[in-house]
């Protein structure tokens, strides 16, 4: 019995556990200001509801062939926000681990590196527009708004 119980440890239940995360990328889409008060401070972060649950989270989806992180990400945010011109940071300004549902029903953990990106223009057209709702919050509101720890954190650090 012990001999069956080890084999399952090191077999099924040690790998299961001790996996690599999975990487995905998000873009933190935000706006400054505007007017005479503009010192370029982040006013509005934008936030898009998941397809599945409709819970607030950011644009992210997994690395793209052929594209770095911040590439991917804006590919995200242009795909699911509608972002059709933006500055975006070279390099992640934090992550925040979750569990994802797959669509085979199962979960994988998932690193997600958030890159900063400024928005300049957005438009009312984009591949999934009529499947996800998006809206502008103040970064302390977002970081109520959004499920994840990490996520919160890196809000309320702006």
């Amino acid at each position: 019995m012990k001999d069956a119980l080890q084999t399952a440890w090191e077999e099924v239940l040690r790998p299961i556990l001790l996996r690599p995360k999975r990487v995905q990328v998000a873009a933190l889409c935000f706006r400054s200001g505007k007017g005479a008060e503009d010192d370029g401070a982040i006013k509005q972060v934008l936030l898009i509801t998941s397809r599945g649950t409709g819970r607030w989270i950011l644009p992210k989806g997994w690395p793209i062939d052929g594209k770095n992180g911040p590439e991917s990400a804006l590919q995200e945010a242009w795909e699911e926000a509608g972002v059709t011109e933006a500055e975006i940071t070279p390099e992640p300004i934090g992550q925040f681990d979750y569990d994802k549902l797959l669509d085979s029903g199962g979960i994988t953990p998932v690193e997600t590196q958030v890159y900063l990106t400024r928005v300049i223009k957005m438009s009312e057209t984009y591949p999934e527009a009529d499947q996800r709702e998006r809206r502008w919050f103040s970064p302390a509101k977002a970081a109520t708004l959004v499920d994840e720890p990490g996520l919160q954190e890196i809000l309320r650090g702006l």
